[in-house]
């Protein structure tokens, strides 16, 4: 047990998590009173910070007694106590240098009035909000970032699967010769295999695209075949492929870059597919413009996410376009939108569903905080396959970042898992001026 220390926690970091006060072991949590009137402000409405809201208020509720306010309230057994801070602690080292009366700024002089409140006792404001960060640390008050659910190792998003050179050819050549495999204990290289690991082996005579396959203890050769239409172009969404048409592995996360090819290639292994499940559902975070959601746009409910879903519409079309216009695989694509086995709607509007023998894909999933991710993965009912695709360094919420945000989170978490592939997308296939901007700019 380290020196206990006091955290005054911002409303971002709740509406983050709101499970967050569970997480700071024996440490003292202090809640300024207008982070309480900041979460009234987002309890209506559907997306996830406004459930966090709620769900924290009610959590908050039953610790509810005048020691909440007064002497404080206890966590729980090893877990520190919880106070709400009333009124405002006017501070002269804030209000002369931040003299409007601002959310961020009343929390700030919060924050001061504890560190000085309690000068034995170490005081850490915690926020996501980087701009309240720096005006922290201009006052010399303690800040950090909720890091909690954060990832440390993000490298696996930005390099190709492994390559392992000076293989015995005749091992590449026995991968050739059995379609099921050959024993993993054959392969001998230093690093421990992940289930589900896609790579590369390679001799002086041949090479292989290989996956060890963790149901069967064995690696096998991964075919470079074509799902409707769409053919792989490189290694990596051969590899891809390979997990998205496993029915075994229930669980599969892609990341890579813009134009990689992620949700094409996700789309196109679930019309191959569509057979073995009752449907084919594509779903993306709305990331609201000013603080305002859908609500506030024209139309009904169609109407008013159609301009987000549009990219999920255009992966539809190249697929369509692989086709001429009467052919039966157009014909089977419009006919499963008719009938609702292909749908492509918000992800808010499938908050709460079961989902049963679902091939479901969930794009733009660096978007989504944690509990999110882990929120939809539990929806997941039997004979369900779920697909996160995203791009970690593309990220609109101003509270998430390439180490915090959900789809890094859930490749790291899961990661060693059965049920579980991940496979990150290293080159751009939409066309040369794509490519060399998303590597130059």
């Amino acid at each position: 047990m380290g020196v206990k220390k006091n955290f005054v926690l911002d409303t971002n970091v709740i509406l983050h998590d709101y499970k967050c006060i569970e997480n700071f072991q024996e440490n003292d949590i202090y809640l300024p009173i207008v982070v309480l009137e900041e979460l009234d402000k987002f309890k209506r409405g559907s997306d996830q910070i406004n459930y966090n809201a709620r769900e924290f208020v009610r959590e908050l509720d039953l610790l509810t007694s005048n020691d909440l306010f007064l002497k404080g309230a206890s966590l729980g057994t090893g877990k520190g106590t919880l106070y709400v801070v009333t009124g405002d602690k006017v501070q002269a080292n804030v209000t002369q240098s931040f003299p409007d009366r601002t959310p961020d700024n009343r929390i700030l002089a919060c924050a001061s009035w504890v560190a000085e409140s309690k000068p034995k006792m170490k005081t850490v404001l915690v926020t996501k909000d980087i701009n309240l960060r720096m005006k922290a640390r201009a006052l010399g008050i303690t800040v950090e970032d909720y890091i909690t659910d954060k990832v440390i190792n993000v490298d696996v998003f930005e390099r190709a699967q492994d390559t392992y050179d000076s293989i015995d050819p005749d091992l590449i050549d026995k991968i050739y010769a059995c379609p099921e495999g050959v024993d993993a204990d054959l392969l001998e290289i230093t690093s421990k295999l992940d289930p589900n690991e896609c790579f590369i082996l390679k001799s002086v005579r041949n090479s292989v695209l290989v996956r060890y396959n963790p149901f069967t203890d064995k690696i096998k050769k991964v075919e470079k075949g074509t799902n409707y239409g769409i053919q792989p172009r490189n290694a990596e969404q051969s590899f891809a492929f390979e997990v998205l048409n496993d029915p075994e592995v229930k669980l599969v996360g892609i990341t890579g870059k813009a134009g990689t090819g992620k949700t094409l290639l996700a789309l196109a292994s679930a019309l191959k597919q569509s057979n073995q499940y009752k449907q084919i559902l594509l779903a993306r975070p709305i990331v609201s413009l000013a603080n305002k959601d859908i609500g506030f746009l024209p139309g009904d409910e169609k109407q008013k996410v159609a301009p987000y879903m549009q990219p999920l519409f255009d992966n539809l079309n190249v697929i369509k376009a692989q086709f001429t216009s009467g052919s039966q695989e157009v014909k089977r694509i419009d006919e499963m939108q008719k009938e609702n086995k292909l749908v492509v709607e918000a992800l808010a509007f499938i908050r709460g569903r079961s989902l049963s023998e679902t091939f479901c894909i969930i794009d733009e999933a660096q978007n989504l905080t944690p509990h999110e991710i882990k929120t939809i993965i539990t929806r997941a009912g039997e004979g369900t396959k779920m697909i996160f695709t995203g791009d970690i360094q593309q990220i609109d919420s101003p509270y998430l970042d390439a180490q915090s945000n959900g789809l890094a989170y859930m490749v790291d978490k899961m990661k060693g898992q059965e049920l579980f592939a991940h496979i990150n997308l290293v080159k751009g296939e939409r066309s040369q001026l794509a490519e060399m901007a998303a590597n130059l700019m």
